[in-house]
């Protein structure tokens, strides 16, 4: 059976040491097999702690989520800024390693929110830089056993990549390694054809989340999700499929992600349904 996760975010933010000594045990409770954790910044939480922690609940650590707030750029910043990037990016590596990720996955090329024009020659000469910044940390995630998910955002949230196809094109020669973290939400706006998009997605694809079109709950929504999983297994992936979605009680990670009114009665409701749900699918 295919595993399915969650992220945090459902609950809280930020992810710390503290919730998650509150929050993996009551995640096991509801009956997923695995969590999904975001880095918001280095040192929120200690990896072996979190590794020992997944083993006791008996969860796998379904991926690393790297945060992008502004300042983390790896395209049209300063030399600075991108090295800085690369360092941060460099440290979700390591703490995949050490919890059992398989992958690191995010919107890795610069901060959500920044949006700017670009010509076709500009496009271009920006998917070389990133390309040309990310190598690195492609290298070293590769001797440590991790992937890399690059993740396109809505047209609201980058310029930078919005479909799987142009995702693809970005990382066109990068090491193996490095391929796309699908995100269900993000394809329901900017997929003219989401299920087509993501068969042409298919060997490339590191990690999944899924959530509704109105980031809630997958199945409280419109899209087909028998079709989309039935897609999603005919591509060959068979890793985590894992529930993001965001609390508005933070008021930074609920601006960020337009999240303006509860989504479920309540953060346990939302993860336990869109769970039963993807269950039934699943078998």
């Amino acid at each position: 059976m295919r595993a399915v996760g969650v992220n945090p975010w459902v609950w809280t933010s930020p992810v710390d040491d503290e919730a998650l000594t509150a929050l993996i045990p009551r995640i096991a409770a509801l009956g997923f097999d695995a969590v999904e954790l975001p880095i918001e910044q280095p040192g929120d939480w200690d990896p072996y702690r979190v590794r020992d922690l997944l083993a006791r609940y008996g969860l796998d650590a379904a991926g690393v989520c790297a945060v992008t707030p502004p300042g983390r750029e790896l395209v049209n910043a300063a030399p600075a800024v991108v090295e800085a990037t690369v360092a941060y990016l460099n440290k979700c590596v390591d703490s995949a390693a050490i919890i059992g990720a398989p992958c690191v996955g995010g919107p890795v090329y610069a901060s959500v929110g920044r949006t700017w024009p670009m010509t076709p020659t500009e496009r271009a000469t920006c998917y070389a830089d990133f390309r040309r910044a990310l190598v690195p940390v492609a290298d070293r995630a590769a001797d440590r056993g991790v992937s890399i998910g690059v993740e396109a955002l809505n047209r609201y949230e980058t310029s930078v990549v919005n479909t799987i196809e142009q995702t693809v094109e970005m990382i066109d020669g990068l090491p193996t390694n490095v391929g796309l973290m699908i995100d269900t939400y993000h394809m329901n706006i900017e997929e003219a054809n989401p299920y087509a998009a993501l068969a042409a997605a298919g060997p490339h694809i590191k990690h999944v989340q899924v959530s509704g079109t109105n980031r809630g709950a997958p199945g409280s929504d419109h899209l087909d999700w028998p079709r989309l999983l039935a897609a999603l297994a005919a591509t060959g992936y068979w890793g985590a499929i894992c529930i993001e979605s965001f609390t508005p009680e933070n008021a930074t990670i609920a601006t960020a992600a337009s999240i303006w009114r509860p989504l479920a009665p309540s953060p346990d409701r939302l993860a336990g349904d869109g769970l039963a749900y993807l269950r039934s699918i699943l078998g």
